[in-house]
């Protein structure tokens, strides 16, 4: 199977370019440079940027309505989000480049985001409602000069919808749909999501609020004989205010507050087990713009309550987070792109006792832009703690773009380092903490190829290779330790996106993953995504996707023994059209459409073919 689909994957390599230049004499074509930011924080042309960005935007958002965030991402190379084809509610594990949840950072409007109560601190993806985004970019790789802590792998920089122009203006979506195994298609709607938001601008005042709720049973968690069904519900609320005291500055506020609760069972038996957790934010952004500098400050206060009850008994928790960044960024002659700034960071968390620390991290990154087809990102990064002291990281980032007479070749390379500070519950938890704990390093180095022919055609290819030392682990006594052995992780990332027309559109990724040092589960070695997209006419569209994830193993762990899981393959199929043009449209997205059978997570139920259908309405 590997065999066949890697030459599928070369096929498609080599035939796609001379598809493309047979199909340019018949389709008018117009050249967008396609933006991408969070890489650099500058707006840069793809071309003159030397790091691996995926761009998820409002087009394919909405062409995946009724899915979940976790579902969209989990669509991209060199990423595998575990627990996305279970039920709501089930583990989430986010894994990029063969690392683990806690080296990937979450960001919200540029925010960093996670739990500092939570044994890992990556950010729970459940939390996030897919109806209040308005584009998703995917930084993979080191990151930790621009981004600090968890930057290790990948970052995932997440934009909410900003306000109408208009002076209001309104969406909302609905969805229903089932919720079943492939061993009982039963067919019953037990699946639900809901979102509504509204917006707009009066003169210099901007705002907008959001409600989104999800709701889903009739899975049972664990895999019994019981089956006894597990739910699962989601609120949240977003406001956002903004004013524009002049052309140059501008500060908003924003507040969200969401409920998640879904019901778990133990290991490989029913139980009557819970989770529920609350979270509170709070924030301010604001930017002054002078000649061709800016000046930003993003700040955020964060609560989370957690309260798990299991036949262990109950635990209430309580983390929170305070996030402040001020930085300055200046632009010489176009071709310099410079950020000086510094970033504080203070988590808190009751535990038997209130424990807290702090990181205060300075930070420098230049890109030059030569206009020539030479680029060069490079930066550096002092990270302060209050428990270990100081740790330095940087980043070197040069790439080579050659214009063509419809497109450029980009040749790239990048070594970086980056680091994953000690959870506070590894620090001062009630449970085998170690107070001496020092970072976990990373080390990355990538090189690759990019070539493009305008808006029409793109084929890349990254090898990337990671060392991971200091990792935190556990002794013979499950206190947290530095453990002495090294992780190597390395691989290759080969995209496809090709479109001839305005009606054909076909993406394609293949990720090779090979992680030594460890049982490294739950990490496919290959694994494949394909999607084609295909416009009926303007108002009627429909999207067949493909997905392969291959061989891995997990841990049993009633017994701790490895256990090794089979491959398998999954299509689906989503269409849309629009009953009022730009104003209502109906869709209907089918999930595993040939049903097949398969476990993702050891122990944990996985979903059969499920069909939802719903609306979106713009007013």
């Amino acid at each position: 199977m590997n065999k066949k689909i890697i030459g599928f994957c070369a096929a498609t390599l080599a035939c796609a370019n001379v598809v493309a230049q047979q199909e340019k004499d018949s389709v008018t074509l117009q050249r967008l440079d396609e933006v991408v930011v969070s890489d650099s924080r500058f707006a840069l042309k793809r071309e003159n940027s030397g790091k691996t960005v995926i761009k998820i935007s409002a087009e394919e958002l909405e062409r995946n309505q009724g899915k979940t965030i976790s579902q969209i991402i989990n669509t991209k190379s060199g990423i595998e989000i575990n627990g996305s084809r279970g039920r709501n509610g089930a583990v989430l594990g986010v894994y990029a480049r063969g690392g683990r949840g806690k080296q990937v950072l979450v960001l919200i409007d540029g925010i960093r985001v996670s739990d500092p109560s939570s044994f890992s601190p990556q950010y729970d993806l459940r939390l996030l409602s897919t109806g209040n985004i308005e584009s998703i970019e995917i930084i993979k790789g080191a990151a930790s000069t621009l981004y600090g802590t968890n930057a290790a792998t990948a970052v995932i920089n997440i934009t909410t919808k900003k306000s109408a122009k208009d002076k209001i203006a309104g969406n909302f979506q609905s969805s229903v749909g089932t919720n079943q195994t492939s061993e009982d298609q039963n067919y019953n709607l037990s699946n639900f999501s809901n979102s509504a938001s509204v917006s707009g601008t009066l003169s210099k005042f901007t705002y907008s609020t959001a409600f989104s709720n999800r709701y889903s049973d009739g899975l049972s968690a664990a895999v019994t004989p019981e089956n006894e069904e597990d739910a699962f519900s989601l609120y949240s609320v977003d406001v956002r205010l903004g004013y524009q005291f002049s052309d140059s500055f501008n500060i908003a506020v924003f507040g969200n507050k969401t409920d998640y609760n879904t019901e778990f069972d133990d290991a490989l038996a029913e139980a009557p087990n819970r989770f529920k957790q609350d979270q509170e934010r709070v924030g301010l952004a604001s930017t002054f713009n002078y000649g061709n500098g800016s000046l930003q400050l993003n700040t955020s206060y964060t609560d989370y309550t957690s309260d798990s009850k299991s036949s262990s008994g109950e635990s209430i928790t309580n983390g929170r987070n305070l996030f402040l960044e001020l930085f300055h960024k200046y632009r010489i002659a176009e071709k310099w792109h410079t950020i000086l700034g510094v970033s504080y960071i203070k988590d808190k968390a009751i535990f038997s006792k209130e424990v807290d620390f702090t990181i205060l991290d300075p930070y420098a990154n230049v890109v030059f832009v030569s206009g020539t087809g030479l680029n060069v990102n490079m930066g550096a990064r002092l990270n302060t703690h209050s428990e270990y002291g100081n740790h330095f990281v940087y980043n070197l980032n040069p790439s080579y773009a050659f214009s063509t007479d419809n497109g450029y070749v980009k040749i790239l390379g990048s070594y970086a380092t980056s680091y994953i500070t000690p959870a506070l519950t590894q620090l001062f938890g009630d449970f085998g903490a170690n107070p001496n704990l020092e970072p976990e390093e990373n080390r990355t180095v990538e090189g690759g190829l990019e070539y493009a022919i305008d808006n029409q055609l793109r084929l890349s290819a990254v090898y990337f290779d990671r060392n991971e030392k200091n990792i935190i682990g556990f002794d013979q006594n499950f206190r947290s330790i530095n453990i002495t052995d090294e992780i190597d992780a390395k691989g290759v990332e080969a995209e496809i996106s090709w479109r001839p027309n305005s009606t054909v559109n076909l993406n394609i990724n293949y990720t090779f993953t090979e992680r030594k040092g460890d049982n490294a589960i739950r990490i496919p070695k290959h694994k494949v995504n394909a999607s084609f997209d295909y416009s009926f006419s303007k108002r009627t569209s429909a999207s067949l996707t493909y997905a392969y994830t291959g061989n891995r193993t997990d841990t049993d762990f009633t017994v701790f023994q490895g256990v090794d899981l089979e491959a398998f393959s999954l299509v689906g199929l989503y269409a849309e059209h629009e009953l009022m043009p730009n104003k209502l449209k109906v869709f209907i997205n089918a999930n595993n459409l040939f049903n097949e059978e398969f476990v993702e997570v050891l122990g944990f139920t996985a979903r059969g073919r499920n069909i939802n259908a719903g609306f979106n309405l713009k007013l």
